[in-house]
């Protein structure tokens, strides 16, 4: 037996056959040489350790098996890491996809205008260094009503930068039911720790009184008041808060500044669509807030970054703060925050062209109308090779925003009568693009609010690849 597999090792074909092998020959077009040879050296070693440690590996194996194993996996590795996905996992800001979906105009701005030379950080009247802050504090200001804006690379960022600058070796007083844990166990109080400021808690887990605050001031040791907003995570039952025009008037009546973490960050009342009311950025400032950060990629639909917003004075203090030289955003950043604010500006497009609100503002009747017609296609292009069905479901915001609010939805189940869901799910995870769904009861679910129309040509492809069948084609494939 051990001779057999020497023999077989024996057999294995060359680098270089493989490389002119006209199967491996549109790889080497489209990929640099040294990566496909890296490639086939990989496939090959795969093959050596499988003929000598799998004891079920036949004692024969076919040059045509060997290309056919090269040129799949090879393919998938070496396309790019970061690829487009869809997501049929029902959570609209979906963190590890990349939270927010680029609303069209805001693509137009990273194409047309960050793929060249640009204006970031150039007086276009004297030709000379200019302000990268720029091209949105004005649009940011006109949705807020801010003085002036400061944008960094996260919300984290953020409030590292508020409380470094604003309270650094002095006292932060916040309550104790606004200890946050963010997204890979970042803590509030960690992130004051970093930024030079001391934690001082104030009243219990769930009930904090506007008393609690001010027996905790101190002309001496007190730098800031600090609100947390509760955004992915709420205290129900026996609770108390202090509002924010209260907490202002107690701050400022004492000397003292307002920040409020608003964390996921609303420029719109979503309670006249029927969803919570999020505290907006507007309503925090005319409360008065001092110095309000948000992030860009969760409610505002944006890019990933951090917003601060508030008066003139403490806004230039933390520009001139080196650590926002640390903390700064690039070209890319600032095209699409600027082409996602402006959709702002009109309600009608707002609602249209924004993906996320659009997605959070759908009906479910509209939700079930695109799974049935993903139905109707998948019926005519796979037949009896699939069991189709569309079910009642529920949809999330994700990122921690609105956390209790479920979204009624519809999902599209599919049963591929050959294969089981976690086959199939983990067939349609490695197309391209990548599909990614839920199981639920041996059903493979895809999950209508959170799929967009023009993505249905993707599931179609993918689904057609993961069954290997070939799918009658119709004249619906044009829809």
């Amino acid at each position: 037996m051990a001779n057999d597999r020497k023999e077989l090792l024996k057999k294995l074909p060359k680098v270089d056959k493989l490389f002119r092998d006209p199967q491996v020959k549109p790889l080497a077009a489209r990929y640099p040489k040294k990566m496909v040879t890296e490639e086939i050296r990989l496939c090959l070693k795969r093959f050596r350790e499988r003929i000598l440690n799998d004891p079920d590996f036949p004692l024969t194996i076919e040059y045509d098996t060997i290309v056919k194993e090269l040129v799949t996996d090879a393919a998938l590795r070496l396309e790019n890491s970061l690829k487009r996905a869809i997501n049929g996992v029902g959570v609209i800001l979906h963190t590890a996809m990349g939270r927010a979906p680029y609303a069209k105009e805001a693509q137009k701005e990273l194409m047309d205008v960050v793929a060249h030379y640009c204006t970031l950080q150039v007086d276009q009247e004297t030709g000379k260094r200019g302000d990268r802050y720029v091209h949105v504090e004005k649009l940011i200001c006109q949705l807020t009503g801010a003085e002036a804006a400061l944008v960094v690379n996260n919300n984290a960022a953020a409030t590292m930068l508020v409380l470094n600058t604003l309270s650094k070796d002095k006292e932060v007083i916040v309550s104790r039911g606004e200890l946050v844990e963010i997204g890979g166990a970042f803590r509030i109080p960690d992130v004051m720790e970093r930024s030079g400021a001391i934690l001082r808690e104030v009243g219990t887990t769930n009930r904090t009184h506007l008393k609690d605050y001010k027996e905790a001031m101190n002309e001496e040791t007190t730098g800031l008041v600090l609100r947390v907003h509760q955004s992915n995570y709420a205290i129900i039952g026996f609770t108390k808060m202090v509002a924010v025009d209260e907490l202002a008037k107690l701050a400022h009546d004492n000397g003292f500044l307002l920040f409020d973490d608003l964390g996921s960050g609303a420029l719109v009342d979503f309670a006249r669509w029927g969803l919570p009311h999020e505290p907006t950025v507007q309503e925090s400032l005319k409360d008065g807030s001092d110095v309000v950060c948000f992030s860009g990629d969760k409610l505002l639909g944006g890019p990933q970054c951090g917003i601060i917003v508030g008066k003139k004075e403490v806004i230039e203090r933390m520009k001139k703060n080196q650590l926002t030289r640390a903390l700064r955003c690039d070209k890319m950043t600032f095209a699409i925050l600027e082409g996602t604010l402006r959709l702002f500006l009109d309600e009608k497009k707002l609602l249209k062209e924004h993906p996320v609100i659009s997605m959070l503002v759908e009906t479910p009747y509209e939700v079930k109308k695109r799974c049935m017609s993903l139905k109707r296609r998948m019926k005519v292009a796979f037949g009896n090779a699939v069991k189709l069905r569309v079910v009642e479901d529920v949809a999330e915001v994700g990122s921690g925003s609105m956390s209790n609010k479920a979204l009624p939805s519809y999902s599209l189940a599919i049963r591929a009568v050959k294969l089981s869901a976690e086959c199939l799910a983990a067939k349609l995870r490695k197309c391209n693009p990548p599909i990614f769904g839920r199981i639920n009861d041996d059903r493979y679910l895809l999950n209508g609010r959170t799929i967009r129309s023009d993505e249905v040509k993707f599931i179609l492809q993918a689904l057609e690849q993961a069954l290997e069948i070939p799918a009658n084609r119709s004249s619906e494939d044009d829809e």
